[in-house]
């Protein structure tokens, strides 16, 4: 389990769910705001041209809380305790909330040829690579 405040004092809190990732090799977290659950995340093996072998990952955020910066506490939060050295996102290039909270969250764009949506990769630095 992480936590983490963020400056305005929302909380958020990661728990590994129940039944794990959708596929095997998968992690997925409840993410709870203030004790309440505000969306999921999962970060699952992916094998997708042009990137090939690679973990990609999903973050859903309910409705009412939207807007309130759980979404890059939560991208940062299941990338570090995934244990993965390199997590993809991949997005519609016109969700701009989702590219904004994963930047923040220290995504940086992938810009490769053929590409037809938004990746963004996240990397562990070398020091902490456990996978």
């Amino acid at each position: 389990m992480s936590s983490k405040d963020s400056p305005d004092g929302l909380a958020v809190e990661l728990k590994p769910g129940a039944a794990g990732g959708k596929s095997a090799g998968g992690h997925y977290w409840h993410i709870y705001s203030g004790g309440v659950r505000a969306g999921r995340v999962f970060i699952e093996p992916a094998n997708q041209p042009p990137f090939g072998p690679h973990y990609s990952i999903q973050i859903h955020i309910n409705q009412a809380c939207r807007g309130r910066g759980i979404g890059s506490v939560a991208y940062r939060l299941a990338c570090e305790t995934s244990g993965c050295s390199e997590i993809y996102a991949h997005m519609r290039k016109s969700n701009i909330a989702s590219r904004r909270a994963a930047e923040k969250a220290g995504f940086g764009v992938v810009a490769r040829p053929g590409i037809r949506q938004l990746s963004l990769v996240w990397r562990r630095p070398a020091s902490d690579r456990s996978r």
